[in-house]
């Protein structure tokens, strides 16, 4: 095979040895991955050529204070994650250094495929795929390339930490093979510009995080719903080391969870208290602007709110999420078969998901069954019963900071009134107010009594 014209702006236009000092970690990463691309040219086209060979060593680590430098210097990569992520980076940020893979086969008048990665009127650049860092780090090697495959599988830590991601093509089935490699929005931001408080915009990606200051002791659920929430807090600590122990050949990445019960039983700050758990941030997702009454718009507000979350391992949150993971209806007219596609949409797109989901709602009826059978879980918030709700109201009134623990019997309270704890707290915080209000120290029962009215009113019942 004939070697290809080279095209010598791409690296006589790169860093050179005789940069400056000033010169950044990034610049020295390009002059390297520079310097790979001509030693594995030079090797393939040479017929005497050892099979793989040694690439050029990487700049040494230690040197810079830049963003992108610390990055290197704190996660300790390999030189085939170096490698990875240095080419993920050239086409937004250099990517003249890759133009010498557009170079064409004489032979066949075409780009050389063994170079991989993509190229059409969309973008300006060469893109690279993992093809491309496979022929970079193996050429000819074949079993190498299958190791390194097996390597730089979605599951490794440059996509599951959020650095890298595969750019899937919109209607297509490729596999992570064939996509592009990019480096993510908050990668950029946060390790190349030093933007730490980088965070999407709400438009990009519609959901706000859930935090809490509460820990797990504040959390009063009935026994049973302890013990069935003892899977998904296993699975947010050792799910990783099961999938690099056993890989995917027995489970699924990700972990598809339903949350379900009355409204106030603490569905919502159990999913924060679980982002606390495993340090992951828990984003509640905006279904106001997810769903779109236009056919196939809200099929893509979730794609790219799934793609954006999955390689920075956000746990998702879905609180009514019925409203979008409902039943699928008997097709009598095109609105109910396009209803259904997207509902059948989203069974495959939540199924395929790697990080953890957790959908709530009030009813589990109002589930379809195939979305049932996908949940790793099904986990019951009932109504607190009167130990649990003894609990709450010991909670909210005895170690106040502000207030003296209250000399009517929180049994008699906990006994008579069937609350939720989201109404508990209301209440609580209707009492506190008032007594502030009036400059007292101690609790009404009185504001106690008026606070649980004013709730019931609210479900159309009486005191």
């Amino acid at each position: 095979m004939s070697q290809p014209e080279m095209i010598t702006p791409a690296l006589t236009n790169s860093p050179t040895d005789q940069e400056p000092p000033c010169c950044t970690s990034l610049q020295q990463e390009f002059h390297w991955l520079t310097k790979c691309i001509e030693y594995r040219l030079e090797q393939y086209f040479k017929l005497d050529s050892p099979t793989a060979g040694v690439l050029p060593s990487p700049p040494e680590l230690g040197k810079f204070n830049d963003p992108f430098g610390l990055f290197l210097q704190q996660q300790a990569l390999s030189i085939s994650e170096r490698l990875l992520l240095i080419l993920a980076l050239a086409p937004p940020l250099q990517p003249n250094v890759l133009d010498i893979f557009l170079s064409k086969n004489p032979l066949y008048d075409r780009v050389y495929s063994e170079f991989g990665g993509v190229f059409h009127d969309q973008y300006s650049h060469f893109q690279p795929t993992l093809q491309t860092a496979c022929f970079l780090l193996a050429g000819k090697d074949v079993k190498q390339k299958l190791t390194l495959l097996r390597l730089f599988s979605p599951q490794h830590a440059l996509f599951i930490q959020g650095w890298l991601q595969f750019e899937q093509a919109e209607n297509t089935a490729h596999s992570n093979l064939l996509c592009p490699l990019r480096p993510t929005p908050v990668f950029l931001e946060r390790h190349i510009l030093g933007n730490a408080d980088f965070s999407l915009s709400y438009k990009e990606f519609p959901a706000v995080p859930l935090t809490t200051e509460k820990t797990w002791d504040d959390l009063i659920l009935s026994v049973k719903t302890h013990n069935q929430l003892r899977e998904l807090q296993a699975w947010l600590q050792y799910g990783e080391a099961l999938l690099q122990a056993e890989g995917t050949k027995h489970f699924k990445p990700g972990y598809r969870c339903l949350f379900y019960g009355p409204p106030g039983t603490g569905k919502t700050l159990t999913a924060s208290l679980l982002g606390k758990l495993s340090q992951q941030t828990v984003y509640r997702i905006d279904l106001s602007q997810l769903v779109s009454k236009y056919i196939g718009e809200t099929e893509k507000n979730l794609e790219r709110l799934f793609s954006l979350s999955e390689p920075n391992r956000w746990i998702l949150f879905f609180d009514e999420a019925d409203a979008l993971f409902g039943k699928r209806t008997q097709v009598s007219s095109s609105n109910d078969r396009y209803a259904n596609q997207e509902t059948a949409y989203l069974l495959q797109r939540i199924e395929d998901c790697p990080n953890v989901v957790i959908l709530a709602s009030n009813l589990k009826d109002n589930f379809d069954d195939a979305f049932m059978r996908r949940f790793q879980s099904c986990i019951y918030f009932p109504l607190p019963g009167c130990d649990e709700r003894l609990k709450l109201w010991q909670q909210g009134l005895i170690g106040r900071q502000h207030f003296q623990a209250p000399d009517f019997d929180l049994q008699e309270l906990a006994q008579r009134f069937e609350l939720s704890g989201g109404t508990i707290s209301n209440v609580l915080r209707y009492a506190s107010l008032m007594a502030l209000q009036e400059q007292r120290q101690h609790f009404s029962l009185l504001d106690i009594h008026e606070g649980i009215r004013r709730e019931l009113d609210k479900e159309g019942k009486s005191l």
